[in-house]
């Protein structure tokens, strides 16, 4: 795919407004497709495709944990911290700021700068 229209793809996921309002939900805390059903007022097969097409993107990440009654289920997660949308030169670019920890970015920038 080329880049143009994976650009074009995020913002129209970003631009959904059933998407948005799941990634507002999960940017305050981590939640259940049914916890996000209720809290957004979404039926649960339309969370379930939101969730997928933001994961599409690695904007939400998943977690499966096992209830009392060792049920299993998923909790979803936001998987970046902002974003940010420019226009320049007639080109729209996508940044999209991920919560990394300081030493592991650097430990990442060391091993790119010194490969074995």
């Amino acid at each position: 795919m080329d880049e143009e229209r994976a650009i074009e793809e995020i913002l129209d996921t970003i631009g959904d407004e059933h998407a948005r309002r799941v990634l507002a939900a999960l940017s305050r805390e981590p939640r259940s497709a049914k916890e996000l059903s209720e809290e957004c007022d979404l039926s649960l097969p339309t969370v379930y495709r939101r969730i997928e097409m933001l994961n599409q993107y690695d904007l939400v990440t998943d977690q499966t944990l096992v209830a009392d009654d060792g049920n299993h289920y998923k909790v979803y997660e936001s998987n970046f911290e902002s974003t940010v949308i420019s226009l320049e030169d007639d080109e729209y670019k996508v940044r999209i700021y991920r919560e990394e920890n300081l030493p592991d970015r650097f430990s990442q920038l060391w091993d790119d700068l010194n490969p074995e």
